[in-house]
């Protein structure tokens, strides 16, 4: 398969997902459990969507590994990985809020090679190859121009972790003042599309996982976003920053000066 090929069977894979997941949920929830704390959710459609995704693809793809939220894992020969998030943004899912994602990544040796991130309840699918651009339905989209911080309009995430969430808005707290607004809508994948396509001008969250970013980052970089961790180095699930290339530095700047400790601690 070419990465076209690829691009379209991933596509088609994350709206046939997102189909069954938006029409279930219109339905009404019968399973609705927890993961890692009390607050980290999950439903049956979140398994649902998995397992469409997965057999689909041991089916058409059985010799590509494949690494799933939800404990989907094979090891494959072919030299290509799908890493599927059957729905980014579980809490909003739920709570039948519009902003959750099929997400699906696939890579190769050479790195990310495609991304799509399908958004059901608002008919957007944002797709992206390697080198090609991103797309949003279809249309070129690039990152917002914005070179001043203080006019950056700027998404985070928080964790499960009670702990971990009260140290972030603590965090929030120190730098809220120094650009143009917070904004925090629950789905990492998304959030980087948002950014991708000029609604955000950045976004920065730790604590993630592969799956959380495998689609987005790609659709973010070919859009034009600057990507690393808070530091400036590579992106990577514990710390991911994405933002126009302008006001990346003075937000991962910002980011550190405001994680240090205070007196108070």
């Amino acid at each position: 398969m070419t990465p076209h090929d690829l691009l379209a069977l991933a596509t088609s894979l994350a709206r046939d997902a997102g189909e069954l997941a938006f029409e279930g949920r219109k339905s009404g929830l019968s399973s609705v459990g927890t993961k890692s704390t009390a607050t980290d959710m999950v439903t049956e459609y979140d398994r649902a969507s998995e397992r469409l995704i997965v057999d689909r693809l041991r089916r058409d793809r059985p010799n590509d590994s494949i690494i799933g939220e939800e404990g989907a894992s094979f090891d494959g020969t072919s030299g290509i990985e799908w890493c599927i998030d059957p729905i980014d943004g579980t809490t909003n899912f739920t709570y039948a809020l519009p902003n959750w994602a099929v997400s699906i990544g696939v890579a190769d040796q050479h790195g990310p090679l495609v991304g799509v991130v399908h958004i059901p309840p608002l008919g957007e699918t944002f797709t992206a190859v390697r080198g090609e651009g991103a797309l949003l339905n279809g249309v070129r989209i690039t990152c917002s121009t914005t070179t001043e911080i203080s006019q950056a309009l700027v998404c985070t995430g928080f964790s499960y972790a009670a702990h971990q969430r009260s140290v972030q808005s603590a965090r929030v707290a120190r730098m809220i003042h120094e650009v143009r607004d917070i904004r925090r809508f629950g789905a990492a994948s998304i959030d980087m599309c948002y950014v991708a396509c000029g609604r955000l001008d950045a976004y920065f969250e730790e604590n993630l996982h592969p799956w959380d970013i495998a689609a987005g980052a790609l659709i973010a970089r070919e859009a034009g976003c600057r990507l690393g961790d808070f530091r400036g180095g590579t992106l990577r699930p514990a710390e991911a920053l994405v933002a126009t290339p302008a006001v990346f530095d003075s937000l991962s700047a910002m980011i550190l000066r405001a994680s240090a400790p205070t007196d108070n601690n």
